[in-house]
């Protein structure tokens, strides 16, 4: 397991995965940004940097990894490690812009300004992540068994995988400022402090693991199957 992840950072991951995964958290930065767009630059980087659409498909990873005496299954859990390494170290970037976004904020409050047009602000983001995780393993959980059921279905899984959690990150979107339950929901998050909001993001990590843990079994049962 230990090699199959050093061949992963070392050979199948594209340098341009870097850039997605420490870059474009700056945009959460950005005054009155929708944050959850942010979150679906780091799933474009599956095809078209990652897992085959360019770099992957030209040397054949996926064939080249199915010829090592390796098992199957771990050619697909180590995939699935990478790229929930990914996920959190995307998230770990944007939590650590929130002592920047509270330097500006007392800047702006001091000097008079608009505190609002920061960017991204602390209340609520711990329960943020948590539902950004959920909406991750949905994508994994559309993304992977596409994948590996043929060994090369990149455009039909990736527009899938864009589309479902579009529409998860949506629905959040919309219900939260429209529908009186919501609304009290992050009313309660921003004022009732932290806790609260580990508590929703340590259930999101739960669910995070539990839907990884199928997709592996699914994904290793598909990618058997495979003739290449």
């Amino acid at each position: 397991m230990k090699a199959l992840l050093y061949k992963e950072f070392r050979l199948a991951m594209h340098p341009m995965c870097y850039v997605f995964v420490f870059l474009f958290p700056l945009l959460s930065l950005i005054p009155k940004f929708p944050l959850g767009v942010g979150f679906i630059y780091l799933l474009t980087s599956y095809p078209i940097l990652f897992l085959g659409a360019n770099k992957g498909q030209q040397s054949n990873d996926l064939l080249y990894s199915t010829l090592l005496p390796v098992r199957k299954k771990d050619i697909v859990k180590a995939r699935i490690v990478t790229v929930s390494i990914m996920h959190f170290v995307y998230m770990a970037v944007m939590a650590a812009l929130i002592p920047l976004v509270m330097l500006l904020q007392k800047a702006m409050a001091t000097n008079g300004g608009d505190t609002s047009n920061v960017g991204i602000t602390a209340d609520g983001f711990v329960s943020l992540l948590g539902i950004a995780l959920i909406g991750f393993a949905l994508a994994d959980l559309i993304f992977f068994p596409i994948y590996y059921r043929h060994g090369k279905s990149i455009v039909t899984s990736t527009l899938l995988t864009i589309i479902g959690f579009v529409i998860f990150m949506g629905i959040f979107t919309i219900m939260i400022p429209l529908i009186p339950a919501f609304s009290g929901y992050k009313t309660f998050l921003c004022d009732s402090g932290l806790g609260y909001q580990f508590i929703v993001f340590g259930a999101a990590l739960v669910l995070y693991v539990a839907l990884h843990l199928l997709v592996y079994r699914i994904c290793s049962r598909e990618l058997e199957r495979v003739d290449f």
